[in-house]
Formats: structure tokens, sequence, C-alpha cells
């Protein structure tokens, strides 16, 4: 039956579960030039949108309304890019965060509102919340039905597209899951731009693959930059052995945890939360301070700094004391 008019909500639904086999093989993404292949006209996909079945990401460009709203905003811009792709031709990619979160790596601080594509132009253009740039001599990958560029090449271009600090958090990530390698990174750079190369190699020098999440990396980047010495994922031993590996050891004195999206609620919950506070309390017996960090804390530098210089002096204090009584 050809989607040509749709007169009632009765009709849109039984269209909807009738050609359920047109959307999953998509991902749950349609182009208006996909939709009028099987005979679904412009007037039925618009009365799609206003139905509240479909929503219009990009012009031409629509996405289920169920996974839509079922997402959280990194899914959605996903499904936005998905959808923007099948308006293409098909030899551009995403490229840039885009790729980077199509090939499901975690990003922190990117522009969520504009797609990055490679195309066939000869300058990097935005229109419509759309932003192509040459392609030329970039290689590109295929995930799902969906073209990328490559991901050691998407991640060095983060760089000039959303800035050191959100390049290395996906770097970072990338890493740890050996998605990539450094070596891989570098290799990358020689097929960017002149102009950018310096930048990433900066960027790459700054990574480190030890650190477990994006908020771990932005963690770091804040410690260093409020002038402190940090090693990362630094194990924690006493007499008896190993107590365990904390985020940040800061000044040799200072464990500083990021927290992140750690719940405590229901009876796992009050599980783990009392396991983390026993494994605390055996690092502080071990002379450190500990100082828990969640995203708040990093938008406040001089509060994590006034916490971090306080937990640095009791740590002195105790060692002092525990060093005069022997």
């Amino acid at each position: 039956m050809p989607w040509r008019e749709v007169s009632n909500r009765g009709t849109v639904d039984r269209w909807m579960n009738d050609w359920r086999w047109f959307w999953q093989p998509r991902g749950g993404v349609v182009s208006s030039r996909d939709a009028a292949r099987v005979q679904v006209s412009a007037v039925a996909l618009d009365a799609l949108v206003r139905s509240g079945e479909l929503v219009r990401v990009r012009r031409g460009a629509y996405v289920l309304r169920e996974l839509h709203d079922a997402g959280n905003p990194e899914e959605r811009y996903r499904l936005r890019t998905m959808a923007i792709l099948r308006t293409r031709p098909t030899v551009d990619a995403a490229s840039h965060h885009a790729s980077v979160l199509m090939c499901g790596v975690d990003t922190h601080g990117v522009d969520l509102t504009v797609v990055d594509v490679i195309a066939t132009v000869k300058s990097p253009r935005v229109r419509s919340g759309l932003r192509t740039h040459p392609g030329v001599g970039l290689a590109a990958a295929t995930t799902g039905i969906h073209r990328v560029v490559q991901l050691p090449i998407a991640l060095c271009q983060m760089v000039a597209g959303s800035g050191t600090i959100a390049a290395v958090c996906s770097m970072d990530d990338a890493l740890h899951d050996q998605r990539v390698t450094t070596e891989q990174l570098r290799a990358a750079v020689d097929l960017l731009p002149k102009q950018s190369r310096d930048a990433v190699n900066r960027a790459i020098e700054l990574t480190d693959e030890t650190c477990e999440s994006v908020g771990e990396t932005r963690t770091r980047f804040l410690l260093h930059d409020l002038g402190f010495s940090v090693v990362s994922q630094h194990p924690i031993t006493n007499a008896q052995g190993f107590v365990g590996r904390v985020d940040f050891l800061v000044e040799d004195l200072v464990v500083v945890e990021f927290d992140g999206l750690v719940k405590y609620g229901g009876q796992d919950g009050r599980a783990a939360l009392a396991a983390e506070k026993a494994r605390e309390s055996r690092i502080v017996d071990c002379g450190y301070e500990v100082v828990r960090l969640v995203w708040s804390d990093l938008n406040q530098p001089a509060e994590v700094a006034r916490r971090i210089r306080e937990a640095r002096r009791r740590a002195l204090n105790r060692r002092n004391a525990t060093a005069s009584a022997r």
C-alpha cells in the first residue's frame, strides 16, 4: 500500500506498523529520497511529523520519534547524523566529533547542534546545522550502513573543531578502550591541513590512556592547570599489600577521585557505598587525604584548589605527628 495520503491517526498507526520493516534496517532514520523509493509521499511524511511519529531533524531527514525521545543528547545527535547522511551523496562521510560519536567513543564539550561531514567541497561551509569539509585524502570506513571518517583521523580533527580539551577527552577514551593507538593518532596527523598539525601533535602529547572516563580527563586538566603534580591511576599499598588504585595522587599526599555518575540508591547502591567508605578509610590509614569531585566541582577551580590544599595540610600534619610519635 503506497503512502500517498494520510487522513487520520488510525491510518498513520497502521502504516507505521505495516512498514516497520522499512525503518529497522536504517536504524530508525530515513530520508525523503528513501521514502520516495517505496512510494511514501512528501505529504505522508509531513503528516507523520505532525502526528508525532517522526521528527524532522533537517530538510529531508527524519528520525522515529520513539527512538529520538528515548535517547540522551549524544544518542539523539547520533540519530541526527545518521539521518543527515541518508540525504547526502554516498561519497560523503561523518567527520570530526560526528564520526567519533558514531564510532561509540565518549565526548565532552562538543557542539551537538552541528553535524560535520567530509564532502566534495573546496572549503568548509556551514548551513542549517550541517558543516561540510573538504575530504580529499581522508580515509572513510563504514559503521553499520553509514560512512564515517576513520576514528584516528576524526579524533585528530577534533582539535581544530572542538578544542584541545574536548579532543583529548575523546582520545583518552579511545586509547583506554584500545580503539586506537598513539601511533595511529600520530600517523593521522599527516593527513590533516599543515596549519593544524602542530596543535594536534601537542594534544596527542597530553593524552593519558590510563584515564578511565572523560570526567577523569577533565579532572586531570583542571589539576594540572591549578599547578599540582598529578599521577593518574596510582596504586596505594600498605604493609598487608594492595589497598586500591586511585584516580589521581596529587602532591604525593592527596587522593583525588572523580565520582561522575556513581549512584548509591537501593540495596546494591548502599552496599557499594559501604565498600567505598571502607576503601577510603584504608587509604586514609595509609597517610593520605581523600578529595572527591563531581562534574559541578570542575566549574569551580578556586574551590577545588582550596579543598586540595587543606587536604594536603591535614595529610602533612598527620604524617608529621606520626613521625614524632615514633
